[in-house]
């Protein structure tokens, strides 16, 4: 077994509080910046459904002026047709530009009709999208909002985050190098917990029972000692003793 001091012991403890909190510091900025992603994931999903209602609206709305410009070009068509009836010469000229005439009210007549569900069409469509650009400008103006809080509540965090990041690094540069990297492998395996402690023959890493040799051993803590089951570094500590006042 490896050997080491209390000191190193002590050493071991010191890190691994900083290794919790930076841990701790570490997950709560993670979970406040998913929950910045998941609001800017809800927007940009709103924003995508509103382009599509515009998308709509606007094929409709070119739809109808289409149709309206196909309307007035017909219409002048029969007026032009009517005025040279007057003018023809022959029935089989007539006869042919009355047909002419004819399919001519026919297309406009059906456009007319068709021109008044699309101009429906495009009120309805118009009016859901100025209802749900509404609701985006509401959401927008709440996820800014709710940005802010968030960003509020990880700034003291993230400045902790570095003072904590700081004191591991000067705690680590009193551990022997082997020992420290050790530390950090086991750290990066354990979720942040390398070092634990051992109380009533157990680990508090795994809460498994630690054979009485060992317990021994790391009660003299004068080796490295490893947890069997969790590889965690066991280190022991006196229980604190209640004192109790006499009147």
């Amino acid at each position: 077994m490896q050997e080491i001091t209390r000191g190193d012991i002590d050493i071991l403890v010191q890190l691994q509080k900083a290794e919790t909190e930076t841990v701790r510091i570490e997950s709560f900025l993670n979970k406040i910046d998913k929950e910045k992603s998941g609001l800017e994931k809800k927007l940009a999903k709103f924003e995508t459904a509103l382009g599509v209602k515009k998308e709509a609206h606007d094929r409709v709305a070119t739809l109808c002026r289409e149709t309206e410009s196909e309307i007035e070009m017909l219409g002048e068509r029969i007026v032009k047709s009517n005025e040279s009836l007057r003018l023809v010469k022959t029935n089989k000229e007539y006869q042919a530009l009355q047909r002419e005439v004819d399919d001519n009210r026919k297309r406009k007549d059906a456009l007319e009709t068709s021109l008044i569900q699309y101009l429906e069409d495009e009120e309805a469509k118009k009016a859901l999208v100025d209802e749900k650009a509404s609701e985006f400008t509401q959401l927008a103006e709440q996820n800014r909002a709710d940005q802010e809080e968030i960003h509020k509540k990880g700034k003291n965090d993230r400045e902790l985050l570095e003072q904590y990041r700081q004191q591991r690094e000067e705690i680590g540069v009193k551990l022997d190098g082997g020992l420290y990297r050790q530390f950090n492998e086991i750290s990066s395996t354990s979720g942040g917990l390398a070092v634990v402690q051992v109380r009533d023959h157990l680990c508090r890493g795994c809460f498994m029972n630690i054979p009485p040799q060992l317990y021994i051993e790391v009660q003299r803590a004068n080796s490295l000692i490893l947890c069997p089951q969790c590889n965690r570094i066991l280190y022991y500590a006196e229980p604190e003793k209640n004192t109790v006042g006499v009147d």
